[in-house]
């Protein structure tokens, strides 16, 4: 008993830990653009050098 004591306030304070991360990261805009890492991926390097 002396255990789940001492383990449920750590729990719950690294849940709020996490959340106050998320909150934090969506104020700063870290997930603006969920796409254009995605589509950079598909950009061939090699092309845009000999365009330029």
């Amino acid at each position: 008993m002396s255990g789940l004591a001492f383990l449920i306030p750590i729990a719950l304070g690294l849940g709020l830990l996490g959340l106050a991360a998320f909150f934090w990261a969506m104020r700063r805009g870290q997930f603006e653009d969920l796409d254009g890492a995605a589509h950079r991926i598909l950009i061939d390097e090699d092309e845009e050098e000999g365009e330029r």
